[in-house]
């Protein structure tokens, strides 16, 4: 294995790359940089040797061409072992660049920017840091590519242990990760452009791609999916929003489960403008309310099913203070979604070491994907608002410890007194999993289930959970069955009004 001796250092993302330059200082590795990298690495103490120095032609139009040059790209490219290649750069003096460290400019996070210039998206197209990258990998038996901080530490143990060198499986790995990181990059970049129009202007509306192009980093392992047979993993978009890009400040592991009601809460609770609290079990709500502060929604949202809420995952739309963490840490809950968490109420969760918490950056989701067998379907966000007129109240008597009464229902279609008598008489149930289910309304919009009038039999009304109004498929006794996840199916002909468990 070669020692490594030169390496170039150009990345945007500048986490963790002090601390990685002093590491490779001290192994006595040249270093060679370029405008604010270089001016960072000084700044920090760190002898590094500008571009220029190297190539001996000046950086030019505006940093367009700083790299682009037979002395960078014959220093990566050229083969160690091949007798010719040594001789053509020892004519021409070009040095040999044992390790690149890039990383690209960032152009998804300028794209996502409300009213993104033309002119600014163009700027934001990385040329010389895909050369490199792509150069690097292509030799990577003779040159280390490294292109995320996630793998400084590494690779820095790795060189203190090896005395400079890097195994040829080390290299190939991260010449693999290079060519996934350029082709991420080409492609989110192809997928925007498109939707320029002759104005050149980005426009956000104009229909859907004709080449769907997704590109997702992982995130983690998860420990198994939906049931414990399964395998699963959380991939991200580079967006750096959403729950896929969320920070956990405490507790254990996430599972896939979590995750899947997590985002379940975290788009119910962003749907409302004022203090909102929505409490979800098994991707069904328990209960959801708004108050004039999160304390008093959670306190309500709480009051809709405080059984079937035990153990459930809430989602929140403002920061969670002391006084919402007080309420809220008095019920055991698996997940608790927010903006942030302020010191207050990380201190009233401390005991608590089991309950995630988890910060979910703010950021609008364009789409909503489903898989399919052989393709995907692909939806606009649902960004409606509600209107006072969509929300109906039922406030017959109050709650008691299995729900009476949705405190809010949503509906495009007043209830019929049928219907408020249903709600009143029966639980809501609120663990279903979606195991042998079926959406409850042909309208995603509405709660209550469609057509049960005044005409329908008791087996109808009688035969599915959701307070009786949401029938599933007819199933034998058999097959009622508490699973995993909290698995209740209902709905066997002639079973006592609920079916045969919950409800």
């Amino acid at each position: 294995m070669s020692k490594i001796q030169r390496a170039i250092l150009s990345v945007t993302d500048k986490s963790g790359l002090v601390d990685f330059a002093h590491k490779l200082a001290a192994f006595g590795v040249e270093l060679v940089s370029t405008g604010g990298t270089a001016k960072l690495l000084r700044d920090s103490g760190i002898a590094v040797k500008d571009i220029s120095e190297l190539t001996g032609f000046p950086e030019m139009l505006d940093g367009r061409v700083k790299t682009l040059h037979p002395k960078v790209h014959g220093g990566i490219l050229h083969r160690r072992e091949d007798s010719g290649h040594r001789a053509a750069v020892a004519e021409h003096g070009i040095p040999a660049i044992d390790m690149v460290v890039v990383n690209l400019y960032a152009f998804e996070k300028t794209a996502a920017k409300p009213g993104v210039h033309f002119e600014e998206l163009i700027e934001n197209i990385d040329i010389g840091g895909p050369s490199m990258i792509r150069s690097a990998a292509k030799n990577f038996q003779d040159v280390a590519v490294v292109t995320s901080p996630a793998d400084y530490g590494a690779i820095a143990e790795e060189m203190a242990r090896s005395g400079n060198s890097l195994s040829r499986e080390t290299k190939w790995r991260l010449a693999q990760k290079a060519f996934a990181t350029t082709a991420a990059y080409d492609s989110a970049i192809a997928s925007t452009l498109e939707r320029v129009g002759g104005d050149f202007a980005l426009h956000t509306a104009e229909g859907f791609p004709q080449i769907l192009r997704l590109s997702f980093q992982k995130k983690m392992d998860l420990r198994y999916g939906e049931n414990p047979h399964q395998k699963a993993a959380m991939y991200a978009d580079a967006s750096g929003a959403g729950v896929a890009n969320a920070h956990q400040v405490q507790g254990k592991e996430l599972s896939y489960n979590n995750i899947v009601d997590l985002q379940a809460a975290w788009d119910l609770a962003r749907e409302f403008d004022e203090p909102v609290c929505a409490i979800i079990k098994h991707t069904n709500p328990c209960g959801t309310a708004t108050g004039k502060t999160l304390a008093e929604a959670y306190v309500r949202a709480l009051e809709c099913d405080p059984v079937s809420a035990f153990g459930g995952v809430i989602g929140v739309n403002r920061t969670v203070d002391a006084a919402a963490a007080n309420e809220m840490a008095k019920l055991f809950l698996e997940v608790i979604a927010a903006p942030a968490f302020d010191e207050g109420a990380k201190a009233a969760f401390a005991s608590k070491k089991n309950l995630r918490l988890v910060e979910v950056p703010a950021g609008e989701q364009n789409w909503v994907l489903k898989n399919i067998s052989g393709g995907m379907l692909v939806q606009d966000s649902d960004r409606h608002k509600l209107s006072e007129g969509d929300l109906k109240i039922v406030t017959k008597r109050p709650p008691t410890a299995t729900m009476t009464a949705m405190r809010m229902i949503k509906t495009r279609a007043p209830m019929t007194a049928l219907q408020a008598r249903e709600v009143e008489r029966h639980s809501l149930c609120s663990r279903r999993s979606s195991r042998g289910s079926r959406r409850w309304t042909d309208e995603p919009r509405r709660f209550l289930q469609a057509g049960r009038d005044e005409g329908a039999t008791a087996t109808e009304r009688h035969g599915g959970c959701f307070g009786c109004l949401f029938p599933l498929p007819r199933r034998r006794r058999g097959d009622c069955q508490d699973w995993g996840n909290g698995y209740y199916s209902a709905g066997r002909v002639g079973a006592r009004p609920g079916g045969d468990r919950g409800c």
